[in-house]
């Protein structure tokens, strides 16, 4: 299986299912910036318990790993679990939306794409994925995410809103790591 096969697979489930999501992470910066590696899917999810059953059965055990305990803990928690295709070594990253008003504002702010032929899909806005690369870089400080958000800077500048980052890298804490990006392009 490749990247983008698990991609329409997972879209195609989510789609199926109704459950509301929205890719971000590399594939998101991808999109907008720069080609890179990754073997990963990030997506974010707004699910409750009713969802698991389908969501579990949506992945054949035969071919995937998920767990629905994993699955149970992540919506108590609002953290993430994974669903892996072990003989790939592909992974999805499935974080369970917080609810709070960062997250409400990215799903109001996804767009509505096609990366793939004739497949549909809700991609994560570039403001907000800039956003998160940010957050995710306060966290480690990996300058992949940094490399990221240059590149979707460079590629995609012309349509990005910095006022929309500005505005939340100061509700958020992360406006000397936007200060110090602008100041590199």
């Amino acid at each position: 299986m490749e990247l983008y096969d698990l991609l329409k697979y997972l879209i195609n489930a989510f789609e199926k299912l109704g459950i509301q999501y929205f890719i971000t992470g590399s594939m998101g910066s991808i999109y907008y910036g720069e080609p890179r590696f990754t073997n990963d899917i990030d997506v974010v999810v707004d699910i409750d318990e009713s969802d698991v059953p389908g969501l579990v059965g949506s992945f054949p055990e035969d071919e995937f790993y998920i767990s629905e305990d994993a699955i149970d803990d992540a919506i108590i928690h609002k953290r993430q679990f994974n669903i892996i295709h072990p003989s790939s070594g592909l992974k999805i990253d499935v974080i369970v939306s917080k609810k709070d008003e960062f997250d409400n504002s990215r799903f109001a702010r996804k767009h509505r794409i096609s990366p793939i032929e004739n497949t549909e899909a809700n991609l994560s806005s570039p403001e907000d994925v800039i956003i998160m690369k940010m957050k995710f870089y306060q966290e480690g400080e990996s300058e992949k995410h940094i490399r990221d958000i240059t590149g979707m800077l460079k590629v995609s500048g012309d349509i990005i809103d910095r006022k929309y980052i500005n505005d939340w890298a100061n509700r958020l804490g992360l406006q000397e790591i936007w200060k110090a990006i602008i100041n590199k392009l």
